[in-house]
């Protein structure tokens, strides 16, 4: 996304010549991954600073970092951060799928960044990385600081412990970013990274506004990683093979982290169909934990959903309005180079009755007036023992659309707009990716 850092450029467009010819070669592991991931390559963000750095020499360091309207990208995206810093001081609910939320832009977006939205939108990614040049370390979230300091305040997400477990993942089967014993890229911070295990959390190292890894995290069900693969930005041909023996094992390792923690589908009971936007509740009980991950997802078109965990012990609760939550403990082991745990979620569709005692009864189950009220508003709009469809009490209540904006409005320019002005259509347009 920055044109003027071209190393992740030529190492994708290497990757994909390289899963192409081992998978054609029979090699088992490469296959098993072709065949269980759907892999996106997006080479270039910005070709216009590209060309611009690739133009001029590529031997500065800033001539070719923003677009063609000289916008740098990796500050474009809307600012979720600060919604859901203020929701979780507020004590509001709501941890996932903010962009219903945003009523405000900062600034215009970018055509780049807009196309990028749109992908982010319509299909539900499980993990990518936004690769940079200029440093050597994997960068995870959140990448801006919760009280606005500019640098030294580590601000973690409710998956820390998993986005730390991926940035390790890419680090330790790098050449080198994870050696203690290598050098920095000449600063204070670059030179500490390398005794962190070649990551660093992003507010800690210098907080950032309107950035592509947390918008993914904050927006969709994606976990992404920013990764800083080399000191020089624009490095020379004549190194480039060198660099793709240095990132190989890396890149292919961290492909197959997609597929830590859990996946399976969620449908519903009677019918058997998939349930899309079921949310997905983890609460970690490894050891003496018992605490919740104030982070959900969602599942999306036909049920199916992927949730990334490290290893233990963990409560999963899936649920939606009009259905009974279900949850199942589960066990995360993560062998390596396997498919996830596969954990189905059958949900049972609430419906109301009045029982001949004129008690109200859900599924057979009791409840007193109260209970009723909270549950189905205007109790006497239910007549005799007939059933209808209600929605969950709002402790188990999520948002009724949130998991596609497909289409974004190219005349949206200006800033002060509403956000539903430039954001439309709900609708699934991508196939489900866990199948039976």
């Amino acid at each position: 996304m920055h044109g003027n850092e071209v190393l992740g450029r030529e190492l994708l467009l290497k990757l994909a010549d390289y899963l192409c010819e081992r998978y054609m070669d029979g090699d088992p592991q490469i296959k098993s991954l072709i065949q269980l991931t759907r892999i996106h390559l997006m080479p270039s963000m910005n070709p216009d600073g590209w060309q611009l750095a690739t133009d001029t020499g590529g031997q500065d360091y800033l001539i070719g970092r923003t677009n063609n309207n000289s916008i740098d990208l990796n500050r474009n995206f809307p600012d979720l951060d600060k919604i859901i810093f203020t929701n979780e001081d507020d004590h509001i609910d709501h941890n996932n799928h903010l962009l219903e939320q945003l009523s405000r832009l900062n600034e215009p977006l970018q055509p780049e960044t807009k196309a990028v939205i749109r992908l982010i939108m319509q299909i539900p990614f499980v993990l990518s990385a936004n690769i940079h040049g200029g440093d050597l370390v994997a960068n995870y979230p959140y990448d801006e600081s919760r009280s606005g300091r500019q640098k030294d305040e580590y601000t973690p997400t409710p998956d820390d412990d998993t986005f730390r477990n991926l940035a390790l993942a890419y680090s330790t089967h790098h050449a080198d970013m994870a050696s203690p014993k290598r050098k920095g890229c000449g600063d204070v911070d670059s030179n500490r990274f390398a005794k962190q295990g070649g990551i660093t959390n992003g507010a800690k190292w210098y907080s950032l506004q309107g950035g592509m890894q947390d918008f993914n995290y904050l927006s969709s069900n994606d976990f992404e990683l920013t990764l800083e693969l080399g000191c020089d930005k624009y490095p020379p041909e004549n190194v480039l093979e060198n660099e793709w023996e240095r990132n190989k094992d890396a890149l292919v390792h961290y492909i197959w982290q997609s597929h830590i923690g859990v996946k399976g589908i969620v449908y519903d009971s009677v019918t058997k169909e998939g349930i899309p936007n079921a949310v997905i509740h983890i609460k970690n009980i490894t050891g003496e934990r018992n605490d919740d991950i104030q982070h959900d997802i969602t599942s999306v078109h036909n049920g199916d959903f992927y949730r990334l965990l490290t290893p233990g012990n963990y409560k999963i609760t899936a649920y939606r309005d009009g259905y009974l939550p279900h949850t199942r403990l589960v066990t995360i082991i993560n062998r390596p180079y396997s498919e996830a745990q596969r954990i189905d979620f059958s949900l049972k569709p609430i419906t109301l009755s009045y029982a001949d005692s004129g008690t109200l009864e859900v599924d057979g189950m009791c409840l007193s007036r109260v209970a009723m009220q909270a549950i189905a508003g205007k109790s006497s709009a239910i007549a005799g023992r007939s059933s209808v469809d209600v929605k969950v009490p709002p402790y188990i209540r999520i948002q009724t659309d949130n998991y596609i904006n497909s289409k974004i409005d190219d005349d949206f320019e200006n800033s002060q707009q509403q956000w539903s002005n430039w954001a439309e259509e709900n609708e699934p347009i991508i196939e489900p990716i866990a199948v039976q």
